[in-house]
This record gives structure tokens, sequence and C-alpha cells, in this order.
């Protein structure tokens, strides 16, 4: 009894040491979409008064957590009765990530203007009313939330990729780890992010000289705010575009050999770049067609 007891203890140990090892790979892949997750929701969380940053961020981060528990049982059913539709669910979803990523891209070189006006939609400043802001904050947590499950739809389908062909319990505990240290990770380091204003000036008001080490740090952290979010963004998009097109060269025969002479890294941003061209391309024609329709 006591040799079977330490057995199976033994036998529970070793499956821990492997889920821990496999998880590892697993938030490694998924690595590019965490990226972009968290440029994402540090730009919907930022723009709002001190006070409700965090609240904004809170409603998100449960948001988050309940695509996630509506997301993973689906995603287990698919990989236990047909693991053809977590392949299949992982190329749409490439689909989709390569034009995200284009979609960034080409509204970065040409950015989007108001209709019958000319004028960036960045530059026009709107003053609302306290209904309207409220109004305006819940519309962009759900937007924040409707974005958060595409991206977690793709967080756990290639996580759930990295381990096809193992045990449904073994890839019921990866995977979930990997879906509680994207939620937790990425809303914890957003939460950081949109308080380092707040931060900067409480290490200025500890100031008793504007020459003082806090009165440097405090200011620095008040100025990098801005381009810490825009840096995110821009690497969240090149991630969008890697991820999309690893997503293609693995699981499309005909790519695997597509540029071989190029480092894997490159080919995977080409790729990803030429479909979501395509996609991009494609949604354009459609919504085109569309108008002429609805016009007649």
């Amino acid at each position: 009894m006591a040799s079977g007891f330490f057995a199976l203890l033994d036998d529970i140990a070793s499956l821990m040491d492997d889920v821990v090892a496999m998880s590892k790979i697993s938030t490694k892949k998924t690595a590019g979409i965490l990226g972009d997750d968290l440029a994402v929701n540090a730009e919907k969380a930022t723009g709002f008064i001190a006070s409700r940053e965090l609240p904004v961020l809170w409603a998100i981060t449960k948001g988050s957590a309940l695509n996630k528990l509506i997301i993973l049982p689906i995603a287990f059913l698919l990989s236990a009765f047909a693991p053809w539709g977590v392949t299949l669910a992982l190329i749409l979803g490439g689909f989709y990530l390569a034009f995200e990523g284009f979609e960034k891209v080409y509204h970065f070189f040409l950015p989007h203007k108001h209709e019958g006006t000319g004028e960036n939609h960045s530059e026009v400043k709107i003053i609302l009313s306290k209904e309207e802001v409220a109004i305006a904050e819940k519309m962009k947590v759900k937007s924040a939330i409707f974005t958060d499950f595409i991206l977690s739809v793709e967080i756990i389908i290639i996580a759930l990729g990295t381990v096809i062909g193992k045990p449904i319990l073994f890839q019921v505990l990866v995977v979930s780890i990997v879906a509680i240290v994207a939620t937790i990770g990425v809303y914890g380091i957003v939460a950081l992010i949109v308080r380092m204003d707040d931060f900067g000036l409480k290490l200025i008001a500890l100031s008793v000289n504007k020459k003082g080490i806090s009165h440097i740090i405090g200011n620095l952290l008040i100025r990098t705010l801005p381009w810490v979010i825009k840096g995110l963004s821009v690497i969240g998009t090149i991630a969008l575009l890697l991820v999309a097109g690893g997503i293609f060269v693995h699981n499309i025969d005909f790519l695997h050999h597509f540029l071989e002479m190029l480092p894997s890294f490159i080919r995977d941003f080409i790729v990803g770049l030429g479909v979501g061209f395509f996609v991009f391309i494609l949604v354009k024609v459609f919504v085109f067609l569309n108008k002429k329709l609805l016009k007649k």
C-alpha cells in the first residue's frame, strides 16, 4: 500500500514537471499575441481620468477571465472529438491576426480620416458630458473585451496546438495554466503601465527641488508613458504578423519551404504581411460591394 501511494505521488510529481515544462513552451509560442494583447489593453485603459483607469482595467480583466472560461471548454471538446477543428480554428484565427496586423500598418502610413473633413481622427477633439463619458467608457470596455476574446481564442488554440496528441488531463492543465498566466500577467503589467504617470507625480511631489533624483525620475516616467504605449503598439503589430505567418508556415504544406533561405522570423513576417494584404483587399472589396447593393 505504502509503495503504491509513493509511486502515485511520484507519477503526479512527474506529470506536474512535464506540465510546467510544456507550459513554458506554450507561453513562448503565444508570446507574440500576448504582446499585442498587452499593447491593445494598455491603449484601452488610458485616456481616462486617473480615478477611472483602474476600474476600467478591472472591468476588462473580468471580461477577459469570462472569455477564457467560455473558450477553454469548447477548445478541449474540439481537441477530444475533432482535433482537426483545432488546426482549422488556428488557421482561421491566423487570417484575422494577419488582417489586423496589416490594417495597423496600412493606417500607420495612411491615417484614417473622417468622411467629409480630411482631418485625422487623432486630431479631432470633442468635449463630452458626464453621461456621454460614461457611455464612451462602457463602449471602450466592450470593445476591449471583444478584442480580448479574439486574442484569447488564438492564445488558447496556439497553446493547445503544442500539446495536441497528449492525454486530455495534460492538455487541460497546460492550457489552463497558460490562460491564467495570460490574464494575470497581461493585465498586471497593464495596471503598472497605466499608473506610471501617477507614480511619477508622487515622486515629483516628494522632491525638494527640481534637480533631485525623484523629480528627474518622476518626470521621466510621465514623459515616457505615451512612448511606452506607442512602442508596445508597434511591437504588438510586428508580433501579430510574425505569429500569423508562423501559423501558416507550420500548418500549410506548400508554405513549409517558402523562402527557406531567409531567417524564419523574416519569412514569417513576409507571409503574415502578404496574407494580411490579401485579406485586407477582400474585406475592402466586400465592403465596397455591400455599399453598392445597399444603395440599390
